[in-house]
């Protein structure tokens, strides 16, 4: 026994059955084209989300490339008074 069910003769199907049966998979193929257009829509959803986070993520590390004002961090230079002789 292979386990599979045998195969059905359509010809010997009542009239009721066999208009069920198309009845089913025209709601199948319709249901398969809204999954298959659902999935396209989130791909495209996704690559676009995807794509703004790395815009995002590129102009910062290019925006922090530009900053100068720590290059020049260097201790200030302290100026010694000299003792004045005023006496």
């Amino acid at each position: 026994m292979s386990g599979r069910m045998p195969k059905v003769d359509l010809d010997k199907l009542s009239f009721s059955d066999r208009e069920f049966i198309q009845r089913i998979n025209k709601e199948n193929q319709e249901r398969v084209s809204r999954l298959k257009r659902m999935r396209r829509n989130n791909i495209i959803t996704g690559c676009i989300l995807g794509g703004l986070v790395v815009a995002i993520y590129g102009y910062t590390i290019y925006a922090v490339k530009q900053e100068t004002f720590l290059d020049d961090f260097e201790e200030p230079v302290k100026i010694i008074e000299q003792p004045s002789n005023k006496a």
